[in-house]
């Protein structure tokens, strides 16, 4: 739904590790003893790179569970210039365009990606080196990041705001389902709904889900996708239809939030730029714009 723009924007709070395009880089796939590394990494940009610190955290820097593979991209001196994941998603944290570069070369070999997802002038730069070998684009989408820090507006408490069961499995896949079609035009319950309930399962197992439920009726639901002292990132975020605009949703955001700021420094959500009844809810709540994200879906190849 937006072209990308030829602008090559560079991120203006990112760590000056300047780099030539004529200075050799270095591509590795990472290993499961490079964790900590890559961890430290990531950690100078925390607001940024949740998406990455998420599924390390979660599930390991090698694990099945990412759907894909860590690499990283080295200079002369073996220093980290960035990292990313490729495999059903596509993630990056670069320290120049020469590493962008080099990943969206690698990513073009990767032909089963389902999203690219990243800071708008990053994706643009990464688009302009992958699109002529990469996958098709089947859907442009922009982000906007919301960030929410103390203090946090006290609302009316619910009692009833709880972490998911497996019991609540039944009720929180439609749910789930829901939100990733109005965000990529496809339903994961058409496409493939034994991962996907796997996916919600797994999530309720590791403790991630947070749910209202009254009269076996499911009120509101949220995902805890990154958990760390910096930040916590927040998706999958839903109220009932019939609920909105009577301040359920309001409530239990409040309540996750000021309980997360116990324990990080700030809470984070990413929100479609054609939603405007979301972007209104979170700005109500408190939360404040940080920056632009962009979403390229892609077209899976045909074999």
């Amino acid at each position: 739904m937006y072209p990308l723009t030829e602008i090559n924007a560079r991120r203006m709070d990112a760590p000056a590790f300047p780099i030539t395009e004529a200075e050799p880089l270095m591509i590795e796939e990472l290993g499961a003893d490079q964790e900590a590394e890559v961890i430290a990494f990531l950690g100078e940009r925390p607001g940024h790179t949740f998406g990455m610190t998420g599924f390390i955290r979660r599930n390991g820097l090698v694990s099945s569970h990412n759907l894909g593979s860590f690499y990283a991209c080295r200079d002369r001196a073996g220093q980290l210039q960035g990292v990313a994941m490729i495999g059903r998603y596509i993630l990056f944290e670069t320290r120049s365009d020469a590493a962008i570069k080099a990943f969206a070369h690698l990513a073009q070999d990767c032909r089963n990606a389902h999203m690219l997802l990243g800071e708008q002038g990053e994706v643009e730069t990464f688009w302009r080196y992958y699109a002529d070998g990469g996958q098709s684009p089947r859907l442009y989408g922009r982000e906007y990041l919301f960030e929410q820090r103390w203090p946090v507006e006290v609302k009316q408490g619910v009692p009833g705001l709880r972490l998911a069961t497996m019991d609540d499995l039944d009720l929180i896949v439609p749910a789930h389902a829901q939100i990733a079609f109005d965000e990529s035009g496809i339903d994961p319950l058409q496409v493939a709904p034994e991962g996907f309930r796997k996916r919600c399962a797994r999530r309720i197992e590791m403790g991630q889900s947070w749910v209202l439920v009254e009269n076996g009726r499911l009120l509101f639901k949220a995902e805890v996708v990154t958990d760390t002292p910096e930040t916590i990132y927040l998706e999958g975020i839903w109220v009932d239809p019939l609920e909105r605009g009577k301040d359920i949703g309001s409530r239990c955001m409040s309540q996750l939030s000021r309980s997360f700021l116990m324990r990080s420094s700030s809470v984070c959500v990413l929100v479609n730029e054609r939603f405007k009844s979301a972007q209104a809810f979170y700005k109500k709540a408190g939360f404040k714009f940080i920056s632009h994200y962009d979403t390229i879906f892609l077209k899976l190849q045909v074999h």
